[in-house]
């Protein structure tokens, strides 16, 4: 049995504007120790899908169907107090994007890691403080940081600490939101190779959610490629970056600067839709550069191109 299957997830923000569809009708699987990485244009969806595994996506947007089975179990379906107790940070913990934010500035480091222990596994505060030291030397930090505010670290320290936070009540995945956005290069990498040797150490699952191909290439196993609220390509890593099909995919694949080829970059024409009113058909119709008729008028079906290999694009479909 996989650890996550997401099936035809929808989520909806009802606006006075009207509905916006930002992740809509999106399917996949994911496998203990397995990473999944999540790319696309900034508001294609990812971050929202990833609130709508744990149910915390922000008013007016709620789930509208489908099902997020975690180890057979449907999320959706629960109630609130059993997800709390039982899944939220106890077996899905997500590091957010921006630490920055995430981090309460008015209390210590220790007394926010503190506060999931004394929560879920009813440590006294002194004690779980003291566990929480363990965790930030797992994340490369001195244990002594449990005194300090957020506003006292860097950039780097806030996002080990969200890191060592998330990690904390020994959870089966970890979904990482943007981890490395707004912090420089040489912090970025340690970030990276941070989340990769804790990964092989503690054999996580993982949703990295980001818009750098890059990372998704140091780190992932598979890669769902998103676009306007649907997964538009899904496969293995190797498979993506080598053998991409969908136009999307190979567009933003051409975006990126290569070290050992002189070739010139590509971009991508136009702007992503107005989620309120998509375009008919396929929604990449409008900017595709292999656009045909049937593209504006039916949604393509996702199809296997290959084994692992899925792509929805009407250039791979037999009618």
């Amino acid at each position: 049995m996989p650890l996550l299957e997401v099936k035809n997830l929808k989520t909806y923000f009802y606006t006075t504007r009207g509905i916006v569809k930002a992740v809509d009708n999106v399917s996949f699987v994911l496998d203990r120790g397995e990473v999944l990485g999540v790319a696309g244009e900034s508001g294609c969806g990812k971050s929202t899908m990833a609130y709508s595994i744990i149910r915390i996506v922000p008013p007016p947007g709620r789930i509208a169907g489908g099902q997020v089975l975690f180890d057979g179990t449907d999320l959706t379906k629960l109630p609130e107090e059993e997800l709390n107790r039982k899944y939220r940070w106890q077996r899905i913990s997500m590091v957010f994007q921006g630490a920055m934010n995430a981090l309460n500035p008015v209390y210590t480091v220790g007394h926010q890691l503190a506060e999931p222990l004394v929560y879920h596994k009813g440590m006294d505060k002194r004690e779980a403080i003291e566990y929480s030291k363990k965790y930030l030397e797992l994340v490369g930090l001195e244990p002594d940081l449990v005194k300090r505010y957020p506003h006292e670290l860097s950039g780097g320290m806030k996002q080990r600490v969200m890191i060592a936070m998330a990690l904390l009540l020994k959870p089966d995945l970890v979904i990482a939101d943007e981890p490395t956005t707004a912090l420089d290069v040489i912090v970025q990498a340690q970030i990276l190779n941070l989340l990769k040797d804790l990964q092989h150490q503690l054999n996580l699952s993982i949703i990295l959610i980001t818009h750098d191909l890059s990372i998704i290439a140091e780190l992932a196993h598979k890669v769902a490629i998103m676009y306007a609220g649907k997964i538009v390509e899904l496969g293995k890593s190797e498979q993506i970056f080598n053998n991409s099909r969908h136009p999307y995919t190979q567009k933003l694949l051409s975006s990126i600067p290569r070290l050992r080829e002189r070739r010139k970059l590509e971009f991508i024409p136009g702007v992503p839709p107005d989620l309120r009113a998509p375009p008919p058909g396929c929604r990449f119709h409008p900017r595709c550069p292999f656009v045909m008729d049937v593209c504006r008028v039916e949604e393509p079906p996702m199809v296997e191109v290959e084994p692992g290999h899925q792509v929805a694009c009407w250039l791979y479909t037999k009618r």
